[in-house]
């Protein structure tokens, strides 16, 4: 398994402990690295600084330091001598010791070359029996040189002991790190805790009427309250869901009910020739007739509902339109289904982002409405601008009573209920608009009749 895919298949309580353990170890890694350098490192400028100060006291007066040789040693039985401070001794200005503590240094050809005169003070790392010492070589006035140098083997110990207890603070505080990394995992996620469990109850139960309980002003209760939101939203489409459905059945009843009776009375005929008298042939006619509008309005129906109850991938996609274009063959399509009528038409070429096939229904639907209104002979009056689309009838107009309930789905006026429709034209115009951004408005038209206005963002083309 990749490390990606372990890490994804972490519960998000895992992956959190992890990270904090992680951040807060690489913290402590850092900070004990830093703080054993800049020990080490202070530590190494301390023993320099002292070395420095030796070297020049003693190179400062030389004589003194050979008159009192010895006095900073102890020795012990067997001649065994331990250094009670650094060791030192003097040059002459051939490289020749002529003074010092019990512990030889060696001299060096840098050395030598600083007690001819040749070089300038040089610390080097050098070997005394069995340990590794720092010496430090200044130059005397007048010739000759001082040697100073300190056994490292204390430091190294000290540094030793000091990376040790390192070591162990940082084991500790990657444990803590870790326990602390879990502690802040199931404090941090208990909101999300919570919030699952809620929306997993919702799932359980369907109950979108009851929100989520929501506190604080945090991330998790801003999810919270767009959780709520969504649940509204989808409560509210389920409701608007049933709705459509029921009020599509009621719709959809009354053309079934009457194709079924009128189907009813074609078979009993048909089957009891005897009975054929009692429904002439200019009845019959009338019948096949009626059957005739009947499935046509069912189809017409049909068609509305799917239009209305469209998912948004099954539509088509977004593209410039020539609005101009749309309307044009939105008023042919409508002029062959009304011969009688006149179509007076003033376009002025506008573009607009949107659907061209959604665009000619919406059209459609307006020009079939104000087609179906107006009188035989009557004219259709139709304008477009940069600023709207409006189509104007000559028929009896809408009653003031029933004008904010046009666009709803299904509404019919009392007058519109003994002619052919769904009462669904007008909803697809508004929803239709409403999708594109833009609005639908209706109102009276001058002598009379009926003034719908679709307003879109239009563009000049």
């Amino acid at each position: 398994m990749s490390p990606a895919a372990w890490w994804r298949s972490r519960t998000l309580h895992a992956r959190l402990s992890l990270l904090v353990t992680g951040a807060v170890a690489a913290a402590v890694l850092v900070v004990s690295v830093g703080a054993f350098l800049s020990v080490r490192e202070i530590q190494k400028s301390k023993v320099s600084a002292e070395l420095m100060a030796d070297a020049r006291t003693i190179a400062a007066d030389p004589q003194q330091w050979l008159a009192a040789e010895g006095a900073r040693y102890e020795y012990r039985p067997a001649g065994a001598g331990r250094e009670l401070g650094p060791c030192w001794q003097l040059l002459d200005a051939a490289g020749s010791v002529v003074g010092g503590t019990a512990t030889p240094l060696p001299v060096t050809d840098v050395a030598r070359k600083i007690a001819a005169g040749g070089h300038r003070e040089l610390q080097e790392q050098v070997t005394i029996g069995p340990g590794d010492y720092l010496m430090l070589t200044v130059p005397i006035e007048g010739g000759g040189a001082v040697q100073v140098a300190v056994d490292r083997d204390p430091d190294r110990r000290v540094l030793a002991l000091f990376a040790i207890l390192l070591a162990v603070g940082c084991a500790a505080g990657i444990g803590g790190a870790a326990l602390l990394g879990r502690t802040v995992s199931r404090a941090g996620l208990a909101p999300v805790d919570r919030l699952t469990g809620a929306v997993e109850d919702v799932a359980v139960t369907m109950d979108l009427t009851r929100p989520i309980e929501v506190s604080g002003d945090d991330e998790i209760a801003r999810l919270g309250r767009s959780v709520n939101a969504m649940l509204a939203a989808i409560d509210a489409s389920r409701r608007a869901q049933r709705a459509l459905v029921e009020d599509a059945g009621h719709e959809l009843r009354t053309p079934l009910t009457s194709i079924r009776t009128n189907v009813e009375l074609l078979l009993a005929v048909e089957q009891r020739p005897e009975l054929a008298h009692r429904l002439p042939p200019s009845e019959r006619l009338k019948l096949l007739d009626d059957l005739d509008a009947q499935v046509r309005e069912l189809a017409t129906l049909t068609t509305e509902l799917v239009e209305l109850s469209r998912e948004e991938g099954s539509r088509e996609t977004i593209e410039q339109v020539d609005f101009a274009d749309v309307v044009t063959a939105a008023i042919n399509r409508v002029r062959i289904r009304a011969p009688g009528l006149q179509f007076d038409t003033l376009l002025t070429p506008v573009t607009v982002m949107g659907r061209p096939g959604e665009l000619e229904r919406m059209v459609v639907n307006v020009l079939d409405n104000a087609a179906k209104w107006s009188p035989p002979g009557g004219t259709v009056t139709t304008r477009l601008t940069a600023g709207a689309l409006t189509v104007a009838d000559t028929g009896p107009g809408i009653a003031g009573e029933d004008l904010p309930y046009i666009f709803d789905r299904f509404y019919r006026a009392p007058a519109a209920r003994s002619m052919p429709g769904s009462g669904l034209g007008l909803a697809i115009v508004a929803q239709t608009a409403a999708q594109h951004g833009g609005t639908v408005s209706v109102g009276p038209h001058q002598p009379h009749g009926t003034l719908i206005t679709v307003r879109l963002p239009f563009r000049y083309a």
